[in-house]
């Protein structure tokens, strides 16, 4: 599945969820997704959990993510040793 095939898959509409980007066609939000994927769920896990995705919507939030860390920067302080 290409890149743009992804994103097709999420959306943003400022009348659903404050705006913020959703699997199309669901209410769930990008982040929410994203953060249960850095908090060790598995995907067939989120799957169970949320019975209506497919594999490729949690591929989707992946890709989505990728493209706003290369514009959108968090700062994250820098290790010294010393």
């Amino acid at each position: 599945m290409t890149r743009e095939n992804l994103l097709s898959r999420i959306s943003i509409d400022p009348n659903i969820c404050f705006g913020k980007p959703c699997i199309r066609g669901h209410r769930i939000w990008v982040s929410l997704i994203l953060d249960f994927l850095a908090s060790g769920m598995t995907t067939n896990e989120i799957l169970e959990e949320y019975p209506g995705l497919e594999p490729a919507d949690i591929l989707a939030c992946i890709a989505y993510g990728a493209e706003m860390a290369r514009d959108c920067y968090v700062e994250i302080p820098l290790e010294t040793k010393g």
